[in-house]
């Protein structure tokens, strides 16, 4: 069976990845693309990378001309995607790849976020440990099946999030004083023409943003944590955006519950990610770079245990383009309509 796919903000780099890996997945066919201001344009004029879509022209993002489809993607500013989503039909798979849709919290969306809460949806990273009270699985997995209504993951959320939940949900690892440093490209940010995100600013240079506790990503990280086992965990995270177009590369420290050896540590890692086919923990002693992950749907994982200080350091690199939002996306997709995980997904990564 093939599934009719619409994707609403596909002039953007989240909604022109959604793209690339549509393209060739099996049983998905891309039959409308949207978008605000480059409405009536060609596709390619846009997204000019993606040839084997250049029979499709952009039109203008509606209800109207998302509905009728089997599956929605919607990779839309934070803000515009709750109201627009209420109007598409109950029994449509709808996969929101912005913000309205992932905070259980509705004081914490006003705090972080504002303007009107729309609610949760399920929330998209299917690797993520989660309380055995929560899903019988241990996996967030379990609350995608036959699911038509997913939240995706900020990226750097689940890079954050996919790093200390083993721990957490192992009991490992205590769930205050984490620190978490990110290096981050700006293609996160969307394609907005913005000082801060030109070539002259960012090349030759590291820039931190959303320091001190500011940054919208806080509230979802602490949102798994909590579904992991966490009692009011806290976290200072500090995002750096970095010269390089795509990719994260979060260092997270997390103090050892008293007692706990380096063995049962890693172990803790090992178990929660043994049979997950895009999280991949390395050997002892090796650490992931960024670029290791380009292009693809994979997430990998370093751990090293600093017994000097009674912390553990786990560094994470993923594609956020990729596995952290637009494979992210249809992945949890593939898992709602019953379909093979990895289906369209790579798990090979682009060097150099």
């Amino acid at each position: 069976m093939s599934y009719s796919v619409a994707v609403a903000g596909a002039s953007g780099y989240a909604g022109g990845e959604l793209l690339r890996l549509l393209s060739a997945h099996p049983d998905f066919t891309v039959a409308t693309v949207t978008a605000h201001s480059n409405a009536g344009q060609p596709l390619l004029s846009v997204q000019p990378h993606l040839r084997s879509l250049s029979h499709l022209t952009l039109v203008e993002t509606t209800a109207e001309n998302l509905a009728g489809h089997d599956v929605v993607f919607l990779a839309l500013p934070h803000g515009k995607s709750g109201e627009l989503s209420a109007l598409l039909p109950a029994d449509t798979l709808v996969i929101d790849c912005g913000a309205d849709h992932r905070l259980t919290d509705a004081g914490a969306w006003d705090h972080f976020y504002g303007g009107e809460y729309f609610g949760s949806w399920a929330y998209g990273v299917p690797e993520l440990p989660a309380a055995r009270g929560d899903h019988h699985s241990g996996k967030q997995r379990d609350a995608l099946v036959g699911a038509r209504r997913i939240a995706a993951p900020g990226c750097n959320a689940s890079t954050v999030s996919l790093s200390l939940a083993p721990g957490i949900a192992a009991g490992v690892i205590e769930a205050q004083d984490i620190v978490s440093v990110l290096a981050v490209g700006p293609s996160g940010a969307g394609k907005n023409l913005k000082l801060q995100y030109l070539a002259s600013e960012v090349l030759g240079s590291a820039n931190p943003y959303g320091v001190g506790g500011t940054h919208r990503h806080i509230p979802e990280i602490q949102q798994s944590l909590v579904s992991a086992g966490a009692a009011a965990p806290t976290i200072s995270f500090t995002p750096v955006i970095v010269p390089m177009s795509r990719g994260i590369l979060a260092t997270t420290t997390a103090r050892i519950v008293p007692g706990t050896t380096a063995a049962e540590v890693r172990e803790a890692w090992e178990v929660a990610y043994a049979d997950e086919p895009f999280v991949h923990l390395l050997p002892a002693g090796e650490v992931p770079r960024s670029g290791d992950t380009a292009g693809s749907n994979t997430a990998l994982i370093g751990l090293a245990v600093d017994e000097a200080v009674g912390r553990v350091v786990i560094i994470a690199a993923l594609d956020n383009l990729v596995k952290g939002t637009a494979g992210a996306a249809i992945q949890c997709a593939n898992i709602a309509l019953g379909l093979t995980e990895t289906t369209g997904l790579p798990i090979d990564g682009v060097a150099p």
